[in-house]
């Protein structure tokens, strides 16, 4: 009798696992399957992390059900966290200004790869806040200034990651846009805003699957993103109808019922709201059992939509995920998301004639610079120099020297000497902090001054989280931005410098020419009594710069190449709705190159929009004295303003067509009848 019980049970329980490991099955459905089978302890067990070892956070197994732990790791240039043996890629930022689709993906799937076989099953990015503060600690981990580039580039890399089977965690929702006071500002932002500007990338990647999302510190309006009515549900869950489930960042939980009701469903590293406090909540009935089994739903759906359950994890930490194939995209990424924003006299890529190259700055061996701090920070085991790869490439024939930053008479006698001097500069950013301005600082621009006064073929390499300011730019020939390269630095910049790689970056952030911040008082950043208020509204980046006619140092989308572009042949054709731009793109120089042309479009005066604004770009690779059409579509949707919905603005449209904001080479206009 007693072994048909046994027997009975054992059946039972095969029955219960079978409905809900069918992969055949949509992930809801056996999300559900699985959630009536699950008891209130378990259900709670789920909404909340178990502290920060081994992963930075960690969500217990159910055995009883064969439900997996959830294993969560940073970050957005790696595997972070102290982690080794992993490779310290090229931050979000530098990838960003590559412009490329292809490329991005490719660096997604290999993100995703690493954070697989660490054991990881939640990896804690993209971050997609939009950098409106220039000096903002964590701009190098985001996607630039422009919500229509974000969302763009933001797709291809959440679609590599979870193509991994582990979960990509889109992050900070909502208006996470200054490092300063981050835990305790009020970001006060107007809905259009919100809609138009700070939203866009985060409904491209919730549109492209994204399993996870991670709700920031700040506060919205005057409520904390993570217990935040409007945010949270009003847009996240109803209007855009998001499945997956929200986690908060660590320690940006501040209630428990408040934040359970508002669309928390998961709190961060710990217990403390989530736990018995949440238990309590749901017996009294202020937290119902419903909104309970919606959160542990939303959790269980987007681990079968990713593949969770189906392909059981069997990485660990300790791990070498590295590989010959990922050494070699990271250099690939850093050479071509390195931006030519100056080269007078075509003095790069560097002449076989010159036999003395002089390296100077200590960001070029002493002290480079490839990543930012905090969270998003990734450990290089190895790491190559700029001397180090310049080196390498030079060959036997041509003598490559080095001096630090100072004493700046012995950089300035070793420049004087040499053929050409590569001078290496940059600064750095970190997490819970913003730059206190766009200066290199340490003496590095009395460094560029001192070499350029003795060496008229002086090219600079700037390594930034962001933009930063040049004075010295009038007297250097040369200047390429290389961001934040990675761990593959020198072979990267020696690779462009040499021209093996043809320069194709181009700049997701305005370089301003002065200190002055897009901003008009210190109300809009940084706050006054943790207040910060949007008063420029949709003015962010180079919306800025127009409305204010004001001219930048180098504009958004800028990047020069090694050979030249020329467009011609616009046509314009509209059919019902849409409008088509069409021209032509022609290599004229001597060499191979790829370009991203770029079209930004005018609304008419009524609509109260920027005076405009990119909505496309499109890359073209193409040999010496080779041609290709390149075609735009502007659909009613990409002509639509925030009004309480989308909606379409009927009129007169303008259009530019140019290789950055202010390069404009083609220009019409066209109506839209609604």
């Amino acid at each position: 009798m007693l072994s048909a019980i046994l027997f009975t049970l054992v059946v039972l329980g095969y029955a219960h696992e079978a409905s809900w490991m069918n992969a055949q099955d949509p992930p809801e459905q056996r999300a559900q399957a699985l959630l009536k089978q699950m008891t209130q302890s378990e259900k709670l067990s789920m909404v909340h992390g178990k502290g920060t070892k081994p992963y930075v956070g960690n969500v217990n197994a159910i055995p009883r059900l064969n439900i997996p732990a959830l294993t969560l790791e940073d970050g957005p240039q790696g595997v972070a966290d102290g982690t080794k043996k992993t490779t310290c890629w090229p931050s979000a930022l530098t990838v960003v200004a590559s412009w490329d689709l292809d490329l991005m993906n490719k660096w997604g799937v290999a993100l995703g790869k690493e954070q697989r076989m660490k054991g990881t099953n939640i990896a804690l990015g993209p971050m997609v806040n939009i950098a409106r503060v220039p000096v903002g600690g964590r701009n190098f981990e985001s996607f630039g200034e422009d919500p229509y580039l974000s969302s763009q580039m933001v797709v291809p890399q959440v679609l590599g990651i979870q193509e991994n089977g582990i979960m990509a965690c889109v992050k900070h929702w909502a208006a996470n846009n200054q490092e300063y006071h981050r835990r305790t500002v009020s970001e006060n932002v107007d809905e259009r805003t919100l809609h138009e500007i700070y939203f866009p990338a985060f409904k491209a990647a919730i549109d492209a699957g994204v399993a996870s999302l991670m709700c920031s510190y700040n506060k919205v309006n005057n409520v904390y993103a993570c217990e935040n009515e409007y945010t949270l549900n009003t847009v996240l869950k109803n209007a855009w109808g998001y499945k997956g489930f929200v986690m908060s960042d660590w320690g940006a939980t501040h209630s428990t019922v408040l934040a359970a009701n508002s669309g928390l469903d998961m709190q961060m590293p710990d217990d403390s709201f989530f736990g018995a406090p949440l238990a309590a909540a749901v017996q009294a009935g202020n937290v119902t059992r419903a909104r309970l089994d919606d959160m542990v739903l939303r959790i269980l759906t987007s681990m079968f939509s990713v593949g969770i359950f189906d392909t059981p994890q069997t990485g660990d930490l300790g791990v070498d995920s590295r590989s010959p194939e990922h050494t070699k995209l990271a250099r690939e990424i850093a050479a071509k998301a390195t931006v030519l924003v100056k080269n007078n006299d075509q003095l790069l890529p560097i002449s076989p004639k010159y036999k003395t190259i002089a390296v100077i700055g200590d960001v070029g061996e002493k002290a480079p610079i490839i990543a930012g701090g905090g969270s998003g920070h990734v450990n290089a085991d190895s790491l190559v120099t700029p001397f180090a790869g310049i080196s390498a490439r030079a060959g036997e024939n041509v003598k490559v020297v080095y001096a630090p930053s100072s004493p700046v008479a012995d950089a300035v006698k070793l420049a004087s000497a040499a053929d050409i001097a590569i001078v290496f500069v940059g600064t750095t950013s970190h997490e819970g902090t913003d730059r206190s301005d766009l200066s290199l600082g340490n003496g590095q621009d009395e460094l560029v001054a001192a070499v350029a006064a003795v060496q008229n073929n002086t090219v600079v390499v700037v390594h930034t989280p962001g933009a930063v300011l040049m004075p010295w730019e009038p007297s250097v020939p040369s200047i390429l931005v290389g961001f934040m390269p990675g761990q593959e630095d020198g072979h990267a910049i020696a690779d462009v410098l040499f021209g093996d790689v043809n320069p194709s970056g181009k700049l997701p952030v305005t370089f301003p020419l002065t200190n002055q911040l897009p901003f008009t008082s210190t109300a809009q950043y940084p706050g006054i009594n943790d207040q910060a208020d949007y008063s420029e509204k949709l003015l962010v980046g180079y919306r800025w710069y127009d409305a204010n006619k004001a001219t930048p140092l180098y504009p958004f989308g800028h990047g020069l190449s090694y050979t030249e572009f020329q467009y011609y042949g616009l046509q314009v054709q509209t059919s019902g709705p849409n409008t088509t731009v069409t021209f032509t793109v022609q290599n004229t120089g001597l060499v191979p190159g790829t370009d991203f042309p770029q079209i930004y479009v005018g609304f008419p005066a009524s609509a109260g929009e920027p005076l405009k604004q990119l909505r496309g770009f499109q890359k073209v690779s193409l040999k010496p004295g080779e041609t290709t059409q390149v075609n735009f579509l502007l659909t009613p949707e990409a002509l639509s303003i925030w009004d309480s919905k989308w909606t379409p603005v009927p009129g007169n449209f303008d259009f530019w067509v140019g290789s950055s904001s202010r390069d404009v080479r083609l220009q019409g206009g066209f109506t839209l009848k609604i």
